[in-house]
């Protein structure tokens, strides 16, 4: 192997015209066996035109050392059987598009004199660094098998290509490519006309860009992965509004640290606040909290701006026309905000408190795609859910209070049953604790969670995560939003459709 000379300069860069007659002196002794064969002038200033960005070449003490060739082309304009020439619109390179998907390679060599010198691993890396860069899906070129001619009359290509993969034959060209993390895609038969060593046969190889992410017509693309954080908040006095408020962005922040998209807190979490007014009857004290709904709301946007996280607000009392509702809000990263409300009022709300029953019930548009939220005891009616499933609902968010443990089964049992009916993923988030000084609101009890839908693509017991029972703690979760879309078309039960819908339907009376 000859060593590089510490005298010597090397260099990495994109080729320009001026290189021209050092790089035909370079490819005719690199093309020794097929001198006629290296690129015209008029040639490498049309690429130089139209890819500037995609000729690379290594220099050497002023020599063109080595050099590599591309271009950009559509992958839906092309099948994979094709030939040199056609790739390369018969060397004119009008196949060059400047959108398409792939990083096309239509040449590589190294000067016969600096060889063993890994320049070739230099301009490889350099290709994909550039794939990279335009964010293209892949690398792609009709690579060379110049041994094969010694093994035709013994091997297939399939075969020729088989023991080059295990090292069984050596290939200076492919084994070169398969060491360099490129897969053989297909064999092509006359891709090189001409190639007596390959037979004519190519190997069309490729590189996929696994940082790849395909280009969306709108700027604000939905994510198929989304990350979700649960608050199981811990039920304890404050000393004031400010004190909540510090609790509350200190959960906020923890969250949003690790890059979640939503964070979800309880119902009533807030009524703490509650401790100010024991001294009115519980009616009078829930409509006291909900003085500070508003201030609360304020507060949950700044959040949501300022860590850049969508915000579901649990529920918090709120007075309409006189009457007191149970509702919360998602309040989304760009700044603005959903209402949603309780539609279903347990006897206890009722009673103790005059609650009263929304009439709000709609999918809510986040940069994540279409959520919905069912206040606690809403998720144990299943029409609810299934009206939200066909307005496109991907994730149900169910904020919660319960007392005691068989009040939490409710709402976990059928949370995880609507998420097997409406083939999405259900969270669910829960207070915990005590609350000595606040009437009707003595003792807490959650486990919060992320459920799925039961099949192969989805944990076996259909609980993607759980939190600690009755401990304070946050719940990190990722969901896949690609695995709904597939359990829909092609799951071993597909509760959405397989209703029968000439036998009976669901629709909502009010228009919300």
């Amino acid at each position: 192997m000859e060593t590089l000379d510490k005298s010597r300069k090397i260099e990495l860069r994109n080729l320009v015209v001026e290189d021209y007659l050092e790089l035909k002196k370079s490819m005719i002794k690199s093309y020794n066996k097929m001198p006629e064969a290296y690129w015209k002038e008029k040639e490498i200033k049309l690429l130089l035109k139209k890819f500037s960005q995609g000729q690379l070449c290594i220099e050497i003490d002023g020599k063109i050392a080595g050099c590599a060739l591309s271009i950009i082309v559509d992958s839906k304009k092309f099948e994979d059987d094709h030939s040199y020439k056609e790739i390369t619109g018969d060397f004119t390179f009008s196949t060059h598009d400047d959108n398409g998907d792939v990083l096309y390679g239509i040449d590589v060599f190294i000067h016969p004199e600096y060889r063993g010198m890994r320049l070739g691993r230099r301009l490889y890396e350099a290709r994909k660094e550039l794939c990279e860069q335009l964010n293209l899906r892949s690398i792609v070129f009709g690579g060379r098998i110049p041994n094969y001619s010694k093994h035709v009359n013994e091997l297939s290509p399939k075969q020729y290509i088989e023991k080059v993969k295990l090292k069984e034959v050596y290939d200076p060209v492919l084994s070169f490519q398969l060491a360099n993390d490129f897969h053989v895609r297909k064999v092509i038969k006359g891709y090189l006309g001409g190639d007596l060593e390959s037979m004519e046969f190519g190997t069309l190889m490729e590189w996929n860009n696994i940082y790849y992410t395909k280009p969306s017509k709108s700027l604000h693309t939905e994510k198929v992965v989304v990350r979700l954080g649960l608050v199981q908040w811990q039920m304890r006095l404050f000393k004031n509004f400010d004190a909540l408020v510090n609790q509350i962005e200190f959960f906020v922040d923890a969250v949003s640290d690790y890059q979640s998209d939503f964070i979800l807190f309880p119902e009533f979490f807030n009524a703490p606040l509650m401790a100010d007014f024991n001294h009115l009857n519980e009616a009078e004290a829930i409509r006291a909290l909900s003085d500070f709904t508003e201030p609360l709301l304020e507060k949950f946007c700044e959040f949501a701006i300022s860590y850049n996280i969508n915000i579901l607000t649990g529920s918090m009392p709120f007075r309409m026309d006189d009457h007191l509702y149970n509702v919360g809000f998602v309040c989304r990263r760009d700044g603005s905000f959903e209402r949603y409300e309780k539609l279903h009022i347990t006897p206890a709300e009722e009673s103790a408190w005059g609650i009263k029953g929304g009439n709000k019930l709609q999918t809510i548009e986040t940069d994540c795609g279409k959520i919905g939220v069912l206040i606690c005891y809403d998720v144990e009616f299943p029409e609810l859910a299934r009206i939200l499933a066909d307005q496109d609902m991907k994730i149900l968010f169910v904020p919660f209070m319960t007392d005691t443990q068989n009040g939490y089964e409710r709402v976990r049992n059928c949370a995880k049953a609507r998420a097997i009916e409406n083939e999405c993923y259900v969270a669910i988030a829960g207070n915990v604790g005590n609350l000595p000084k606040v009437n009707n609101m003595d003792i807490q009890y959650a486990q919060s969670a992320v459920f799925t839908p039961s099949d192969f693509a989805f944990p076996v017991n259909g609980i993607k995560a759980e939190a600690t029972p009755n401990t304070e703690s946050t719940l990190l979760v990722d969901v896949d939003l690609d695995l709904l879309k597939e359990l829909h078309s092609y799951g071993s039960v597909r509760n959405l459709k397989d209703r029968r819908h000439d036998l009976y339907s669901l629709k909502l009376k009010k228009k919300t």
